[in-house]
């Protein structure tokens, strides 16, 4: 890489990091190319990215973010994934790293919290901003459903009795 090239590269881990939600850090050696295209692609499906670059300039990148305080995780050979939800970056590299033991998680962070690799995979238990989502909207569903079933049984038991006599007369 020319410094053109180091130039671009750090300011667009410092807009990445800058507009993160959560950003994690992990080693990944032994990973295959196939591993980490895979890991990539479901990132990618979650709306986070995973980048793998120079540890020198990645902490160059940090300089000057709410993430800053994770610069001294960057050693030896680290991936960054991070994403704008602050769930899924996490969920998806601990669910990775659930199947695939060569994805070690160090740590992350999410604002100007730091995790540790546990803090990272408790954030990754927490439910997503759509599920969270999705969960509220049932919620506030079913108590209508209800009303609304409240509301015409009475009509539907009036109709049952009009039934019953309509039959009773048909019948004597």
């Amino acid at each position: 890489m020319d410094r053109a090239e180091k130039r671009e590269l750090v300011t667009g881990l410092n807009d990445a990091f800058s507009n993160a939600g959560s950003v994690v850090v992990a080693h990944y050696a032994g990973i295959t190319v196939a591993q980490m295209n895979d890991l990539r692609v479901k990132m990618r499906q979650a709306g986070g990215t995973v980048k793998v670059a120079k540890n020198r300039l990645a902490k160059i990148a940090l300089q000057g973010t709410e993430s800053e305080s994770i610069i001294e995780l960057f050693q030896g050979q680290t991936l960054v994934a991070y994403s704008e939800d602050p769930i899924a970056a996490p969920k998806v590299a601990s669910d990775f790293a659930k199947t695939n033991d060569k994805l070690v998680i160090l740590g992350g962070a999410m604002g100007k919290t730091t995790l540790n690799a546990d803090g990272v995979k408790a954030l990754a238990a927490l439910p997503s901003l759509n599920e969270l989502r999705a969960r509220l909207v049932g919620m506030i569903a079913t108590p209508a459903t209800r009303i609304a079933q409240v509301v015409n049984a009475p009509a539907a038991s009036v109709a049952r009795v009009i039934g019953a006599y309509a039959r009773k007369d048909e019948a004597a």
